[in-house]
């Protein structure tokens, strides 16, 4: 399915989309986690293949970053 969604920024015709996903600080790796600064969850920024692109403390900041770098962010639940 190639749904067209002009109000997305495109590059080179292609949606460039992101996924943005709450992650439990404690499923992370150690060094991570000591740099969570307490949280219980942070927010992941996710590829359309999944791969994980950033890790930010709260899902606005997830937003504002993907936006800055010209991509669409989408929540997952």
């Amino acid at each position: 399915m190639n749904t067209r969604y002009p109000h997305l920024p495109f590059e080179g015709g292609e949606e460039k989309i992101v996924y943005v996903r709450p992650v439990a600080v404690a499923d992370l790796p150690e060094e991570v986690q000591a740099q969570a600064g307490g949280l219980d969850h942070i927010y992941s920024v996710n590829g359309a293949d999944g791969t994980r692109l950033a890790l930010v403390a709260n899902r606005h900041l997830a937003f504002v970053l993907a936006r800055e770098h010209d991509f669409a962010p989408v929540n997952v639940h």
